[in-house]
């Protein structure tokens, strides 16, 4: 199979512009629409927001025009239905242009211009919210595809689940491991793969190019792993008889030492599973196990390769043997030849001055496992469907109490002719339902905030 690269010289020179692309920053369905919500892209501070009365999602800057103040904090007006400033109310429509303000009589068109708010181009396509973040090439974004998989299709069978997740490592880290298949077996042994099945991994470059990073794998399924930079790095798995399946990753660079995932999962095979369990189920059993498995290693990986990089490269710095390696090397190389090695960071013209071997001052984590593997902050808040079920979790564990109360309090008010046909149910039945309160408390609803991922007992 011929092997299709980069040989035009003129390449040399290309420069990629993380500002002008599309990057999907969070599933649908895990917006609200009756609040506004921030977000981080590429240190760039976004609002996300929906007017009352429409089913489009608007992002504009975080920065309310006045005195500085987070848009974010902000409301969706009842009356209006425009985005409002918490601070002093000052209100801005779908354009981003201030429409009122409190402490003044009106408004003219020209001061609405002049105390604007800054928007940017937004697009829902496959269930998720895509953000360019240059808000002045508008043309250049119209013009530009979505980095869409081709598997995330209803229309040929394809049924699919997302989880969203923010990690405690840079963007060049999350990429570098969405590229490495071979680790599964060992970094997610008993989740999602099996140490004693390792095996070479035979890894065949198809194309490497400015835009694409394609390699074919082989082994017990057919897979082709696909790198269109900088965001999307997905797997199709082809299994047989027609049956195929892909995990879709979408790698977003948050912060210096942060980034988040957007992971979708489709197959056109066993849909009618995908449809019954629930999503916060199997975000607890499987997608954030995963995540967990990864994020102790990373940090410090990320944290060593800074260290070493002060003083040699990483083509020194890794050891890189195998064909298992091929997609992390062409991956590494396409940032060196095409990012500069360093993610223009702060705004599409204001870079902020980021040492790239040097994050700690700008995202003082610490090293303590229940802050890198922080589930509720860097998951369960932002995903609609473990919030919910946190909220009716605990709501569960007051009723189990109240019935625990009555069930005693109304055996102790019974004639003694009824205690012992009715009382007894009664108590027993309190008890049970206060077992499951203490199940829920202490073994289900921490998994939400903090699960210790430890190696060594996988």
């Amino acid at each position: 199979m011929e092997t299709q690269t980069d040989s035009n010289p003129s390449n040399l020179d290309i420069q990629f512009n993380f500002w002008q692309q599309w990057y999907p920053v969070a599933p649908l369905e895990d917006l609200d629409p009756q609040r506004p919500t921030a977000i981080t892209l590429l240190g760039q501070h976004f609002v996300i927001w929906q007017p009352k009365h429409s089913d489009q999602y608007l992002v504009f800057q975080d920065l309310c025009p006045h005195r500085l103040a987070p848009l974010s904090e902000g409301r969706i007006d009842e009356q209006t239905g425009q985005l409002m400033c918490s601070y002093h109310g000052w209100q801005f429509d779908q354009e981003g242009l201030c429409t009122h303000i409190p402490q003044a009589e009106a408004v003219t068109p020209k001061q609405g211009q002049l105390y604007c708010v800054t928007a940017v181009p937004t697009q829902a396509q496959s269930g998720l919210l895509w953000v360019w973040p240059d808000p002045d090439t508008r043309e250049i974004a119209a013009t530009q595809p979505l980095p869409l998989s081709p598997l995330i299709n209803a229309d040929q069978n394809f049924v699919w689940s997302s989880v969203m997740r923010d990690l405690a490592y840079d963007w060049q880290t999350l990429v570098e491991n969405v590229s490495d298949p071979s680790h599964v077996p060992f970094a997610h042994h008993g989740v999602q793969g099996n140490r004693n099945q390792a095996a070479p991994i035979p890894m065949e470059v198809l194309t490497s190019t400015p835009e694409l990073i394609e390699v074919l794998t082989t082994g017990k399924f057919a897979t082709t792993i696909t790198f269109q930079p900088p965001c999307r790095l997905e797997y199709q798995f082809s299994i047989g008889e027609g049956k195929q399946a892909a995990m879709v990753t979408y790698c977003i660079p948050i912060a210096p030492g942060r980034s988040r995932i957007v992971a979708l999962f489709a197959r056109n095979f066993a849909t009618g599973l995908m449809k019954v369990l629930p999503r916060w189920v199997e975000h607890m059993k499987n997608r954030n196990p995963v995540l967990d498995g990864d994020m102790i290693l990373l940090r410090a990986q990320e944290k060593q390769l800074l260290q070493h990089t002060q003083t040699q490269n990483w083509q020194t710095a890794y050891k890189l043997p195998t064909s298992a390696d091929r997609l992390v090397i062409e991956y590494r190389r396409w940032f060196e030849k095409y990012g500069h090695g360093q993610i223009p960071w702060g705004s599409a013209h204001e870079q902020m001055p980021v040492a790239p071997n040097n994050y700690d001052y700008l995202q003082p984590l610490g090293e303590k496992r229940p802050q890198i593997l922080d589930r509720y902050h860097q998951h369960t808040l932002i995903c609609s469907s473990c919030r919910r079920a946190l909220s009716r979790i605990k709501l569960l564990q007051k009723i189990l109490v109240a019935v625990f109360a009555i069930a005693i309090s109304g055996t102790a008010i019974l004639p003694d002719s009824l205690r012992v046909t009715w009382g007894i149910p009664m108590v027993l039945l309190g008890l049970l339902g206060l077992g499951i309160c203490y199940g829920l408390k202490y073994w289900l609803e921490p998994k939400f905030y903090f699960v210790d991922y430890i190696h060594a007992h996988h």
